[in-house]
């Protein structure tokens, strides 16, 4: 299933998430919320001046907002180019948010730059 065909999550499931954000990302954390019960994602990276390369993250799923879900994500198909975060769910949700965002307008499954960012540890 792909983004395009995720439909809004239930509204007792989307509410508990409300007051971590505002304004458009609002609109988006119905669909964030119901990818994030998937538990999946499989898109692309885009890499400027190159290829672009294939991943897959997961993750557990969990019903509360501050609750620790861990990430993996494997490029590639490749073992080797496996990476792992763990993060409260209410931040994990929020990048959710941003890959319905930038689906809807660029129709391409894949993370913010903030989330490689921090998948790869480069802010710590």
């Amino acid at each position: 299933m792909s983004i395009e065909q995720l439909q809004p999550a239930n509204p007792r499931d989307v509410n508990v998430y409300t007051p971590y954000y505002s304004g458009n990302k609002r609109g988006a954390l119905p669909y964030a919320i119901s990818l994030y019960q998937r538990g999946s994602l499989e898109g692309v990276r885009k890499i400027e001046g190159g290829e672009s390369i294939p991943f897959v993250a997961s993750w557990n799923v969990s019903t509360l907002p501050a609750d620790l879900v861990r990430c993996r994500m494997q490029f590639d198909g490749n073992a080797e180019l496996s990476y792992e975060l763990t993060l409260a769910n209410f931040e994990f949700v929020d990048f959710l948010i941003e890959v319905v965002i930038n689906f809807k307008r660029a129709h391409l499954a894949d993370f913010s730059q903030a989330f490689y960012r921090k998948l790869l540890r480069l802010d710590d």
